[in-house]
């Protein structure tokens, strides 16, 4: 199938490279050296999976292998793509000592130890290698249309994902058998892939926030607890639901509309300009005033986009994560159990001019399901 850029992906990338350029300029960098993949995709559009972004004040240059020569050209307008040489670092400081270049960033954050001993000894002493942490990751923070137009499309296939699931569950099935109905029913729909590793626990194992779906049957009577996301142009969605396999007992509608009330909360909180930090607190405060407090042991929420786990953040430590229209977040308080059993719900929020949207659209409200 030949591979499409959208109409309008070269003047996105315009945009994103000129803003890069603004802050190199401001830190007197004349050129970065970007590798992750996500911040690769972010400023490029290049999905492949080895490639490095050179970027200058007056160009831009995409450097893969054989393997992506075609792809690279189809999917980064406005990058000249470079064929590099099996000693990619040695071919990178030729390139640099000819162009003129005395000062390159590259990724604190991204570069193996190992490798950045090998990128110093290619390059000549007169070259300084700087250390950059967050700057395309703060570009990515905001969404622009298109993106939060795939955002929005992977939320939707996952949500009609899991209701197809949800139709079928009955005791007996095992979390496993679950995870990976659910990851084949987002495919089915659209998705490239799941988001994450997917999370189906049941009984006393969904008292574990991130546990991993098991050969354990589901029983009657005992809270599941599904953590989803669907990926969709590389762009992520994520969404928590726990329902009951049966009959929910008075002590499991208990926990539930407390979680049900410090998620509701939260979301009311969202809106321009409030800090991560505040978000959080709305949720925890109604947690704690139930007795659960110590149950509630990590953050309200974190952002979604490229990758499953961006900024901002929606925690005790975010006073200065403050948020503006076009961010993209989750809010999942929950209440954990040990012994018994554990609460999530989430839903992911785009941030408005006046408030915040929620984009999944499942039903929060607690869910008996395999009931004859």
């Amino acid at each position: 199938m030949a591979l499409t850029v959208p109409a309008d992906r070269a003047t996105q990338t315009a945009q994103r490279l000129a803003r890069l350029r603004e802050r190199m300029a401001a830190e007197g960098l004349e050129a970065v050296w970007i590798g992750s993949p996500a911040n690769r995709r972010y400023l490029s559009g290049f999905s492949g999976s080895s490639g490095w972004l050179l970027i200058t004040a007056t160009g831009a240059q995409l450097w893969t292998d054989f393997r992506y020569l075609e792809q690279a050209t189809q999917e980064a307008p406005g990058y000249e793509v470079v064929r590099h040489e099996a000693q990619v670092y040695a071919h990178l400081a030729r390139y640099l000592q000819e162009v003129g270049i005395r000062r390159l960033g590259f990724e604190a954050e991204h570069v193996r130890y190992g490798d950045w001993q090998r990128l110093r000894a290619a390059l000549p002493e007169q070259i300084e290698l700087v250390g950059i942490s967050g700057w395309v990751e703060q570009l990515r923070r905001v969404k622009d249309e298109v993106e939060l137009a795939l955002i929005r499309e992977a939320a939707r296939l996952a949500d009609e994902a899991l209701l197809e699931v949800l139709a079928g569950l009955r005791p007996g099935v095992t979390e496993r058998q679950l995870a990976l109905e659910l990851e084949f029913a987002m495919r089915r729909r659209g998705a490239t892939a799941a988001a994450f590793d997917l999370i189906v626990v049941s009984g006393p194992r969904s008292a574990l926030p991130h546990g991993q779906p098991g050969d354990h049957a589901i029983e009657a009577g005992q809270f599941v607890t599904l953590d989803y996301g669907a990926v969709v142009g590389g762009y992520c969605s994520d969404c928590t639901r726990t329902v009951v396999a049966g009959r929910a007992t008075p002590r499991h509608r208990e926990i539930y509309q407390v979680v049900l009330e410090a998620q509701r909360r939260a979301v009311a909180a969202i809106r321009p300009g409030v800090s991560g930090a505040e978000v959080d607190r709305a949720a925890r405060q109604v947690i704690e005033e139930a007795g659960y407090g110590d149950r509630f042991g990590h953050a309200t929420g974190h952002g979604v986009g490229l990758e499953v786990h961006e900024g901002p953040r929606l925690s005790v430590l975010a006073e200065d994560d403050r948020l503006e229209p076009g961010m993209v977040v989750t809010v999942e308080p929950g209440i954990y159990i040990p012994g018994w059993g554990g609460v999530r719900i989430e839903d992911l929020v785009v941030v408005t001019a006046d408030g915040g949207e929620i984009l999944t659209r499942v039903s929060k409200e607690l869910l008996e399901v395999g009931v004859a």
